[in-house]
């Protein structure tokens, strides 16, 4: 499921995928850059960039589809989380 999230950039979207073994998952594309900003709500690092009222709502967005559906969120800026991710030819299912 594509989910409208703007405010870093216009028209961004993050993706929601419910996988049959891994379980439901949240790409953030560019929503996140680090882990940090999902707990310091006013840290918005690329705020100049974006319209940050648009970007605390689809955090907030977010923050509730991944409750809600019991998701992990996976940031694909975030170089630590990255490391540890499949990569191909290994692959989620």
């Amino acid at each position: 499921m594509i989910v409208a999230t703007p405010g870093h950039t216009p028209g961004h979207q993050s993706l929601f995928v419910n996988l049959s073994k891994t379980g439901p998952v949240v790409l953030s594309g560019d929503l996140y850059h680090y882990p940090a900003e999902r707990t310091l709500k006013d840290f918005t690092p690329f705020a100049a960039l974006g319209n940050p009222e648009r970007e605390a709502a689809s955090k907030a967005k977010i923050e509730t589809l991944l409750k809600d559906k019991k998701a992990t969120l996976w940031i694909q800026h975030d170089i630590l989380a990255y490391a540890q991710l499949k990569k191909s030819p290994a692959y989620y299912e």
